[in-house]
């Protein structure tokens, strides 16, 4: 299946934009996903942690990705 992921903050300079496109396999979960977006975009390997949010809830490990979900990076905010 092919999903949109949005991307925040530093996650749109990793990327190249605000928002990439990936096939994933149709039983894929949030693990599967952080794998392969981690061999396509090292620079994301980098940051401290990163969260995935999928249909605006934070996403587990072993949550399960379906084709019409909405997906965005959330990296770490810093503030002052």
């Amino acid at each position: 299946m092919k999903i949109n992921i949005l991307a925040f903050g530093i996650a749109k300079d990793i990327f190249g934009g605000p928002s990439v496109s990936l096939d994933l396999a149709n039983d894929a979960n949030i693990s599967n996903l952080k794998y392969l977006l981690e061999q396509q975009y090292p620079r994301l390997k980098k940051l401290a942690t990163y969260m995935v949010a999928v249909n605006n809830e934070y996403a587990l490990d072993g949550d399960t990705i379906h084709e019409r979900d909405e997906i965005a990076i959330i990296p770490p905010v810093s503030g002052g």
